[in-house]
């Protein structure tokens, strides 16, 4: 069967307008259905289905957002069994991040998708799909640079045009809704509000819009060429910023740059500006899109001051890995910077060989430099996110191996990194140092397997709360006074009279607790001897039941003697003068106990 193409891509293979246009609302209406299930998937109190099974819903979420647009896309300029084949192997690959992402994170409950991975991935997908689409509409591995840059920015004004129209679409429908409520008819407000309703039909606008926009592809291409303009020529502004900055830091230093904490983050979003930019500039390369001679002047200063900002990015992230190691932002990081690194040897090349070379074609090295750095971009989001180079796990192994070395002190270390930060990579880890032969490692690991994080700052070597106790009591064990969390109660006794304590035994409790005594909450701590310091069990927050407006001052409870031990279960009841109170967890809400 022989197969022909449009101007626009779009394939001959009995793939009519009308025929494309239904498959695409098919897809928009079951991207819909499929996001509504998800969501009621996810509501209701107690365990929901998709915290239960985390690992699967991750996924199911992540391919029913990403998968949608570029099947939408394909359809009508990808061949059939092309678009096949890519949707399984997009689908497959959406599928396996999205469940890593989910798995490698510690813990039973809370576990979910995190942001970068939405991000990366979408745009993994879009480069992917710009990828496969021109070679497909040529029949070659590698198609032409031209048939590239068509295919990539055509979509990007699709899609933008696409979510404006989606937007305004549904700006629409609130306008209509508020007209209505004038008249007292709510149906439409209410149906706005059902999922069953706004989900599948935002999936139909968005397929709509994207069909509308293929057709009418004369006025994409004109949307393009205007904002291609106005792009190239905001290149000469950005090569005069970026020229005057890296021409001023001989005389000003980058001590500045360093102190602001964010200079990798700076200097690679400049990067990444001129690289879109002098790609605006450049276009398809042909001859009769060639611009103006001072934007290929700027093409080319721009193109060499790559170089210079990719490197200050590298020096920043050298600088801070030496200082304090890898974390997973850094190594998200170092792979920005070696992607920025492929551009600026390529466009640098690109610059210069024409000096050299006379007769050489201008910035022609461009153009292998972004199908090649594309293929490199989409690798390295794809290790990202993988066991490959996960960066958790990357983070855990250097940070543990500077620990081990010795150029980190175990009282400086980052246990807190390890338990919280860092999933199931860094609590393996933080079990293998709970077991280390060095005893104060030990020690302090398995303080942080507790949720114990102890701050070894200055500033809190010089803190000492302020805690007293009522005359002729017995004197609080002088480990009470050493605060061992950042959230524990004992912080907020900074001014004398602030905080009562009060020694367990002494009211009827168990030996080896306290209690610290607020105005508006007992905290019953018990004593970790393996630690040497003491925890908090449980809060008891005092209201008289029945009239909770007129919750007594617990410290003058304590003061008349009406505090003390009441039931003796797992944790005493505490009574206050009459009013029994069961002890609550930090987290758990104020309320009054049941009467018994």
């Amino acid at each position: 069967m022989t197969t022909t193409t449009d101007s626009a891509g779009r394939s001959d293979l009995g793939q009519n307008d009308r025929t494309v246009g239904l498959v695409r609302l098919v897809i928009g209406l079951a991207q819909g259905i499929a996001l509504y299930l998800l969501v009621r998937a996810s509501e209701g109190e107690g365990v929901t289905w998709s915290s239960r099974f985390p690992e699967t819903f991750g996924p199911l979420v992540l391919v029913a957002l990403f998968l949608p647009p570029p099947l939408l896309a394909g359809v009508g300029r990808l061949r059939w069994p092309t678009l096949a084949i890519w949707g399984a192997v997009a689908a497959a690959a959406l599928a396996f991040l999205a469940w890593h992402d989910v798995a490698r994170q510690a813990g039973d409950a809370g576990r979910q998708m995190t942001f970068p991975l939405f991000a990366f991935s979408a745009a993994a997908l879009f480069i992917a799909h710009h990828l496969i689409v021109p070679a497909d509409r040529e029949r070659k591995l590698i198609a032409s640079f031209p048939a590239y840059f068509d295919a990539a920015w055509m979509a990007g004004v699709q899609l933008v045009l696409s979510i404006a129209f989606a937007g305004a679409f549904w700006l629409l429908l609130f306008l209509g809704a508020a007209l209505f409520n004038i008249i007292g008819l709510s149906f439409l407000g209410d149906l706005i509000e059902e999922g069953w309703f706004s989900l599948p039909l935002t999936g139909l606008a968005f397929a709509t819009a994207v069909h509308l926009t293929d057709v009418r592809d004369g006025l994409i291409r004109g949307i393009r060429t205007v904002a291609l303009m106005l792009l190239s020529w905001l290149l000469l502004v950005l090569t005069v910023l970026v020229g005057g900055f890296l021409a001023a830091l001989p005389f000003t230093g980058l001590e500045g740059l360093w102190e602001t904490g964010s200079a990798t983050a700076l200097v690679l979003s400049a990067a990444g500006g001129l690289i879109i930019l002098i790609n605006a500039a450049y276009q398809d390369g042909r001859a009769d899109n060639l611009p103006p001679a001072v934007l290929r002047v700027a093409v080319r200063v721009a193109s060499v001051l790559l170089t210079p900002l990719v490197l200050i990015a590298f020096w920043g992230l050298s600088l801070r890995i030496g200082q304090h190691g890898l974390t997973p932002d850094r190594i998200i990081a170092v792979a920005c910077a070696l992607v920025g690194l492929a551009y600026a040897i390529g466009y640098g090349l690109g610059a210069i060989i024409p000096l050299i070379r006379k007769g050489s074609p201008w910035m022609k090295a461009l153009e292998m430099t972004n199908i090649v750095t594309a293929v490199l971009v989409v690798a390295v989001i794809l290790a990202l996110f993988t066991p490959l180079a996960d960066p958790a796990r990357l983070s855990v192994a250097d940070q543990v191996a500077r620990l081990e070395s010795g150029k980190v002190a175990p009282d400086k270390f980052d246990y807190a990194f390890l338990q919280n930060s860092s999933g199931k990579s860094g609590r393996a880890a933080l079990a293998s140092l709970a077991a280390s032969d060095d005893a104060d490692v030990a020690a302090r690991a398995r303080e942080a397997q507790a949720g114990i994080f102890t701050a070894d700052t200055p500033a809190d070597e010089e803190f000492k709360p302020t805690i007293a106790t009522l005359p002729g009591a017995p004197a609080l064990p002088e480990v009470f006074f050493q605060p061992v969390a950042d959230d524990d109660a004992r912080r907020e006794c900074l001014a004398e009279g602030d905080c009562l304590a009060t020694v367990g035994e002494a009211i009827g409790f168990d030996a080896n607790t306290v209690l610290l005594v607020q105005s508006y909450r007992v905290t019953i701590y018990g004593e970790d001897a393996e630690f040497g310091t003491y925890i908090p069990l449980g809060t008891y927050v005092p209201v008289r039941c029945g009239d909770e407006t007129a919750a007594p001052d617990a410290r003058d409870l304590l003061r008349q003697g009406k505090l003390k031990a009441g039931y003796a279960d797992n944790l005493p009841d505490l009574d206050t003068g009459g009013q029994r109170q069961s002890p609550l967890s930090p987290a758990a809400p104020f309320a009054c106990p049941p009467a018994r």
